[in-house]
């Protein structure tokens, strides 16, 4: 095993995942709602596209769906609005200013599950990272916001790296702890998003539910055993640029608009080429996974638990079959995403919290998403 080494004579500190917090909003959508509604809006449009010689649009159908993504239904933080085929977003209305903001208030439902379970107060921390795929909004921070909210010292910040974003978040925090700059950190996700999602669009309206999950990283003391909790050997992450998965919604969208103060949002939200996606995506993650574990001397096989990204069932199979030379089982490798959808940074998070109490000390695991970038994040972990 490669031990860390001191950078220009700092103590490096071990490294723990001591608490985990997960949260996932009750109203849930199916496939059959969902198809129901699309369909329902296709209807009309292309009442409208015949008429000006467009081309028609192609329905869905709950079968596709599955086969496509295994995605069997998805929790949302508002069903409101989202299955009425004249709007097809949720109904989520402004809050003040000094109200507590959506994004902020999900990421502390997870934060206050993960410091309970790490047996910790929120002064404890002294650093927050809201890292997701989409922020509620630029600034003020929403960890600053959480900072504030909570009761936590020190300082927050926001980041963001598409469906790699908790992991990224966990590479950042965890070399920040080992190096000392930090005693304490607040790794937190909140991901809202159907705020971003464009229902009208087939390739994607099925794909993404709701969840926020947050991660306390702290350094283990010497003689501390702390048993049941992870410590975190390595990280890594890696990037590649790709306009496969996209979303050009942003400051200067308004300036590309005739009407700069009514935005349209045609070609705007999140979009996606899902067969190049699958194939690139598929090879990268097998690759990453490989070269990350033989760094260490290890293979797939000495690998207990692996928690994936929960984008699609295939594209995990497939991923894990390259890596093992066969085909991996639920126990190996733990999916949440039938009936979760895909949570974007929170997926391997939450298939985390949920698969991990059998394991036993000395075992080893490991957290890998990948998504828009293209990006790579992972985690080498050891059960102590």
């Amino acid at each position: 095993m490669r031990a860390a080494t001191p950078a220009h004579g700092v103590e490096m500190h071990r490294v723990i995942i001591s608490g985990i917090g997960v949260e996932i909003p009750e109203p849930s959508i199916t496939n059959e709602e969902l198809v129901d509604s699309f369909n329902a809006w296709v209807d009309m449009e292309n009442v409208r596209r015949e008429a000006s010689g467009e081309t028609l649009l192609q329905k869905s159908d709950s079968a596709f769906i599955v086969h496509a993504s295994g995605v069997q239904t998805r929790h949302v933080i508002e069903r409101e609005g989202i299955l009425d085929p004249t709007r097809m977003a949720p109904r989520i209305p402004a809050r003040p200013d000094d109200a507590l903001s959506l994004e902020a208030e999900f990421g502390i439902a997870s934060a206050r599950k993960a410091l309970d379970h790490a047996g910790l107060e929120p002064g404890d921390i002294d650093l927050v990272i809201c890292s997701a795929s989409h922020h509620q909004r630029p600034y003020p921070a929403i960890a600053i916001e959480m900072q504030q909210a909570m009761g936590t010292k020190g300082a927050g910040f926001d980041m963001g790296l598409g469906c790699s974003s908790a992991a990224a978040a966990l590479h950042i925090a965890v070399n920040l702890v080992r190096a000392g700059a930090h005693r304490r950190v607040l790794v937190t996700t909140p991901e809202i998003i159907t705020g971003h999602l464009n229902f009208r669009d087939r390739q994607t309206h099925f794909i993404f539910g709701d969840a926020s999950v947050s991660m306390i990283v702290e350094g283990l003391a010497q003689g501390d055993k702390r048993p049941g909790r992870f410590e975190v050997l390595d990280t890594r992450t890696w990037t590649q640029m790709s306009n496969n998965i996209r979303t050009n919604l942003g400051y200067y969208t308004r300036t590309a608009q005739d009407d700069p103060y009514m935005i349209n949002l045609e070609g705007n939200l999140i979009k996606q080429v899902g067969n190049k996606v699958f194939k690139e995506v598929t090879v990268a993650g097998h690759k990453f996974i490989v070269e990350f574990l033989a760094e260490h001397g290890l293979t797939p096989q000495a690998i207990r638990r692996f928690w994936l990204h929960q984008a699609n069932a295939r594209m995990n199979a497939m991923i894990l079959k390259l890596s093992f030379g066969h085909e991996v089982g639920h126990d190996r490798a733990p999916m949440v995403l039938e009936r979760l959808g895909n949570t974007a940074g929170a997926g391997a998070i939450v298939a985390l919290s949920e698969n991990h109490a059998d394991m036993k000390a000395g075992d080893y695991g490991l957290l890998c998403a990948f998504g828009a970038g293209y990006s790579i994040g992972g985690a080498l972990l050891r059960m102590l």
